[in-house]
């Protein structure tokens, strides 16, 4: 969706590199004539303090674990597709005049401000995509614009450069889980179902509709929440309360259910973030049904989190699973180890999806 560069020539074997505030991820993916493989997956710590609220504060760390992680996965890729979230990315559906794909460019930068909340667009990064005729108006076409700030941009591209690699596509997270969801699932026409990415420090949200993007939104709350909650009730360290939302207090078995039980009281705040989300989205719709909301990412583990949201939304909601159709390799996992990656690979293996010239 998002090039930021012009693309290499010739090559369309791309690595996901998923940078979250807690973690980085790297996923290869392989189309092989039965199908796609995730045929490598490797996953770092990230120091806490990196980056906050989806801005890299510490180069240097970032490069360095970047680093760490190709020397984990004894695997070095040349060229990676990555991804970033948050309120400085802006996306934005919006109807414009048709014309020529080649020409969108040129109106979009020359009249930025009829779309987009920049007064000068040579310092911004932007992509788009026609997403065909408005259904209301012949003369008008239905297009996706995505920018952020070159500022924002270029630490993460440097750091991940300086780590030796290049960095070939800049995606968008919530781009990513679609590109996971659509390889896996098989929405009919018309469906509509909400993807929810929740992440240690972000969640995403994306209303899909025919293959494309109908609502998106990000907000800043995420699994961190949890984390810190645990923290705060059993006076520990952030990484000890992290370990205690991942395996448990190690107490007995009331003690174990208890405590379980307490992680959704934490999460209260993102679910009620989702509900007002979801409740937007339905208020200016016009009314259309959703068919299911799908979460991934580490927070979608929380106990009992799918249970309540389909209960406040009265919607089904589920964990995604993205190896419903997407195979793995066995000589490199094993069940358990996928079973326990569950929804968190979920971005990084919709960014290892993508290919040269996609859009």
């Amino acid at each position: 969706m998002f090039d930021i560069k012009s693309l290499f020539v010739g090559s369309k074997k791309l690595v996901g590199l998923d940078i979250g505030s807690r973690a980085i991820k790297m996923a290869e993916v392989l189309d092989t004539p039965k199908g796609y493989l995730l045929n490598r997956f490797s996953q770092i710590s990230l120091p806490t303090g990196v980056i906050v609220d989806g801005m890299l504060v510490e180069y240097d760390v970032l490069t360095d674990t970047i680093k760490n992680l190709f020397k984990q996965a004894k695997f070095k890729p040349k060229h990676v597709v990555t991804s970033l979230s948050g309120q400085s990315v802006i996306v934005k559906r919006v109807n414009i005049p048709t014309m020529e794909e080649s020409e969108v460019r040129d109106m979009i930068h020359d009249e930025a401000s009829k779309y987009l909340p920049f007064d000068n667009m040579d310092d911004v990064d932007f992509d788009f995509q026609i997403l065909g005729e408005n259904e209301y108006n012949p003369n008008q076409m239905d297009a996706l614009i995505v920018a952020v700030k070159k500022d924002y941009i270029e630490p993460f591209v440097d750091a991940i450069e300086n780590a030796g690699v290049s960095v070939a596509i800049m995606d968008v997270d919530s781009f990513a889980i679609e590109n996971m969801y659509e390889v896996n699932y098989d929405p009919e026409e018309n469906d509509l179902d909400v993807l929810i990415n929740i992440g240690a420090s972000i969640t995403n949200i994306n209303v899909v509709k025919n293959g494309a993007p109908i609502f998106l939104r990000d907000f800043s709350l995420g699994g961190n929440v949890v984390t810190e909650a645990i923290q705060e009730k059993f006076g520990v360290s952030f990484e000890e309360a992290e370990k205690m939302k991942e395996e448990g207090t190690g107490g007995d078995e009331t003690a174990e259910r208890e405590f379980r039980e307490s992680l959704l009281s934490f999460a209260e705040v993102i679910c009620l973030e989702i509900e007002r989300s979801v409740d937007y989205f339905r208020s200016t719709s016009g009314g259309e049904n959703i068919k299911q909301i799908l979460l991934s990412g580490g927070g979608a583990k929380i106990p009992g989190l799918a249970t309540d949201l389909t209960q406040r939304l009265n919607i089904d909601t589920d964990i995604i699973d993205p190896f419903r159709k997407l195979e793995y390799n066995r000589k490199n996992m094993d069940e358990s180890y996928i079973e326990n990656m569950g929804p968190a690979v979920a971005v990084g293996i919709g960014l290892a999806l993508r290919r040269v010239g996609d859009k």
